[in-house]
């Protein structure tokens, strides 16, 4: 008599185990594997210097956003400062490093760690302030910082910044855009797999609750004053770590960049990858600095073809405008962002060719 075989219908978890593994199906680690060594293995040998610069900055601005979102996305504490803590830990890691002495390899976490206190002291708010109270907070807190990069000229340099020459590690020099898009890469591996992970942790739960719900949340025994410092600490790293990665790759750096605009690229990153969603934060840097670079050439042509000082005036907003215009439309048409949309497109290839 033959023995009948059954074949699961779907992915149906029977241990703790399988639970908390990020790729549920070989398929998927195949597809990660298979990214990996594309990654590292021939994008920086095909890519030429000026799309080295653009991928090692989607780097950067990805371990940025990322922390931006564990704290807008997932914790639901809006931050209008995130431009300016990136600041701090470009500043943190160049002073650290040409001032200190601090080797690259401690420089750029402990660039993270001043960030994630001065974070800290920003978030203290939030334990009696929310939504637009507390953005407006934030919102001061960038001012503050913007004045501080300015004026303190005996630390920061004032309007002339610092250079941050000569960075090694292991005796390897820093000096080229392809051994930076390794160091800017790996710790972009490493950073967003400590998000993943963190999300599923308690930690990251508790923050979710209070997004949901802080009342709800408070009334099941979470603190949510500790949680909420938290979520500002470690979003805060973040940027730091990403703004010191900046810092040693640009090679110097002035207070201009990090103003309130940088604070809504950030924003920009989030909402339009997807709010709640690591992937969506990547997908937002990728969108937001592919626009930045497409903008900004596509006025540089205009402006060269106009000719006339009054029409390179109008033009001149031009990268504005079409920057807020993006946004609103993601907002409306699609306001789970990007993120959304590589699910379905996922989904519809994981049922083709069945419409169900």
């Amino acid at each position: 008599m033959r023995k009948l075989q059954l074949h699961p219908c779907g992915n149906y978890k029977e241990s703790h185990l399988q639970e908390l593994s990020i790729f549920e199906t070989d398929f998927g680690r195949l597809w990660m594997l298979v990214g990996l060594v594309l990654l590292f293995g021939v994008v920086p040998f095909i890519s030429d210097a000026y799309l080295l610069y653009v991928i090692n900055t989607v780097g950067i601005y990805a371990i940025a956003a990322i922390g931006l979102n564990i704290l807008i996305g997932y914790t639901g504490q809006i931050s209008l400062g995130h431009g300016a803590f990136f600041g701090v830990g470009a500043y943190s890691g160049a002073i650290l490093f040409s001032k200190a002495g601090i080797p690259f390899i401690f420089a750029v976490p402990a660039a993270g760690l001043v960030t994630a206190g001065v974070g800290m002291i920003f978030g203290l708010p939030s334990a009696r302030l929310k939504h637009l109270y507390l953005c407006i907070a934030t919102l001061a807190g960038q001012f503050i910082i913007e004045y501080v990069l300015v004026q303190w000229e005996s630390l920061t340099g004032g309007a002339s910044g610092i250079s941050v020459m000569g960075a090694t590690l292991f005796g390897l020099d820093l000096d080229t855009d392809r051994t930076f898009f390794y160091i800017i890469f790996l710790c972009f591996v490493a950073m967003t797999w400590v998000a993943v992970n963190l999300m599923r942790t308690r930690f990251g739960r508790a923050f979710i609750a209070i997004r949901d719900n802080d009342r709800a949340a408070e009334g099941m025994g979470i603190p949510i004053f500790s949680y909420k410092l938290l979520s500002f600490a470690v979003s805060s790293f973040y940027a730091g770590f990403a703004g010191a990665l900046y810092a040693f790759y640009m090679i110097s750096i002035t207070p201009e960049p990090f103003m309130l605009w940088y604070s809504i690229e950030f924003i920009a990153m989030i909402i339009i990858g997807g709010l709640g969603s690591i992937p969506g934060s990547v997908f937002g840097a990728i969108f937001i600095v592919t626009l930045n670079e497409v903008l900004s050439l596509v006025t540089e042509i205009l402006m060269n073809v106009g000719g006339s000082s009054g029409f390179a005036i109008t033009i001149a907003p031009l990268r504005e405008f079409v920057f807020g215009l993006t946004i609103i439309l993601f907002i409306i048409f699609e306001p789970k962002g990007i993120a959304e949309v590589w699910r379905i497109v996922r989904s519809s290839f994981r049922l083709w060719p069945f419409s169900y």
